[in-house]
Formats: C-alpha cells, structure tokens, sequence
C-alpha cells in the first residue's frame, strides 16, 4: 500500500496550494530516472534505469522555482486579512422628499416638528412617534405617567410557578414582571437572564410588592420606566402613533422631557419610525 496523503477540500487556496506540490513530486520523480528500451534483451532485462542529462536537471530546477514561488504567493495570499466590503444603502424618492421639508440648520417648536412628521408620511401602517434624547451622564433612569396612551400595549405579568416554568424554558411573553416578596428567592436564579433585559423586580422599580394586583393596574395605564443605553447618556422613548392628534404627542412629550430633567437633556430629536430627525428647541418646551 502506498503512502496515504490528505487532502482539504473547500478552501480553494489550499487546494492550489497542495496540487501544486502533488504536480512537483510527480515532475521529481519521472527526472529522477529515466526508463530506456534496450534491443536484445529478455522481460525485465530490457528496461535500465539512466540518470537525467543536464537539460534534464535544468527543467527540474525550474519547475522547482516556479512551484515554490507559487507556493510562496499563495501563503501570503492566506495572511493577508480579507477586505470587507461597505455597503451603503440608498435612501429612496419619498425619503429625498420628506428630508427635504426639514432644514437641518433649524430648531423647531415641538407643536411645528410634529406637523412636519406628519406631511411626511412615508408608509401605509400607523408609525410611532419617537423621542430622541442625548443627555449629560449615563445611569440616568426613571418613570413617568404619560397623560395619554402611548399607543403600545404593555404587557405586565405576576409571577406564579408557572410563570417560573416558563422563564425556565426561555419563554419571556412580557413587559413588565411583578412579583410577590415571598416569589424573590425562587426568581433569584433567574438574575442573569431577567437582568439584561431590564424586567428582573426590584423595589426602586416598584415591582416588588405585597399587592402585586395593585401594581398591574397602575403600569397598565401607561406609567413608563426609562433609563439611558447602558455606555452611552442616549435615551430613547415612544410617545405615541403618528395618527393621534398634536396636541396629545405634545402633552405627552413635555410630560417625558420633564420627567427626564431639561437640565440633562443637552439635545433633543423627534422623528417617526421611517421618516427623518427633526430638532426640537428645548427653550419652547
């Protein structure tokens, strides 16, 4: 049996890389002996083994070059880290339109910003209007009662057993988790998994409660827990539908800017789901 060698397959460099030394050790061998016919002579008798002539030699040592060289560009082909591609996204006609109702020098009054957001429309379903707020540190987090629906159906659960089992399973069908005192040791080893996301209970949340009935009813009316992104003093909220009227975007938008502190808020931008960014003069909230 003859020497077994391996091959890897589905990376085309290396493929090249190994048929090129296959296509080596086969030139190596048919110069290294040379089989001749000899008239006169019995069965194996009539084949000798000569050594290769000096044109011989030569075309090995070139074809030795040529493999190597090729086998050198090719390892550094390997190293070399592959680039990525950029792709950047066109935005489309209606788009150009809409940003175009927005002068980006401008800061607008919070009543006129909304009334642009809503000349600009640009899909059939019923976007959210959203805050964007850049405030002074990050950490910052609070709640707040909004004095219209926000639009956005919350969800808030009491913890049972079969809520645990749940959990346990990786379902997580809520907004909002509140729990009896007496539930905490056993949704202890949850932490890490409610923890990130913002919906394990705690009391400066007000979800840890003797009456957790009473709590349902009050974050079912549309009372807000935010908090800054974890690395960056950004915050962001929904206030409400593109369909409702002005004046409750506007009342609901004041309440949250408050809510925050105009002393935090450092910049603030209202936009639709789809549509363009439009500042808001924090000195006519």
């Amino acid at each position: 049996m003859g020497k077994i060698r391996t091959r890897i397959i589905g990376n085309e460099d290396v493929e090249e890389k190994q048929k090129a030394q296959q296509k080596q050790r086969s030139q190596e061998k048919k110069l290294e002996k040379t089989k001749i016919h000899l008239a006169g002579m019995k069965g194996g008798e009539r084949m000798k083994s000569v050594e290769p002539d000096e044109a011989s030699l030569e075309k090995m040592k070139k074809a030795k070059e040529l493999i190597t060289s090729s086998a050198k560009a090719t390892e550094v082909k390997e190293k070399e880290p592959k680039k990525k591609t950029l792709v950047i996204k066109s935005r489309g006609k209606k788009y150009k339109e809409a940003k175009e109702l927005v002068d980006k020098t401008k800061l607008y009054i919070l009543e006129d910003a909304i009334e642009i957001l809503k000349k600009m429309k640009l899909s059939k379903f019923d976007e959210s209007i959203e805050l964007h707020l850049n405030v002074d540190e990050t950490g910052l987090k609070g709640e707040v009662d909004l004095p219209n629906s926000t639009g956005k159906i919350v969800k808030v659960t009491v913890v049972d057993d079969a809520v645990l089992a749940n959990i346990e399973k990786g379902k997580i069908d809520f907004d909002i988790l509140v729990t009896h005192p007496s539930f905490m040791p056993k949704l202890a080893k949850f932490a890490k998994v409610l923890g990130p996301k913002g919906l394990m209970p705690n009391p400066k949340a007000g979800t840890i409660s003797t009456t957790p009935e009473d709590v349902v009813k009050k974050f079912s009316k549309g009372i807000l827990r935010w908090k800054t992104e974890a690395k960056f003093p950004l915050i962001h909220q929904m206030i409400g539908k593109i369909s409702f009227e002005t004046k409750a975007l506007v009342e609901n938008a004041n309440k949250f800017v408050n809510a925050v502190g105009k002393s935090h808020v450092k910049k603030l931008v209202i936009k639709s789901t789809m549509s363009p960014s439009v500042k808001v003069d924090l000195e006519k909230i």
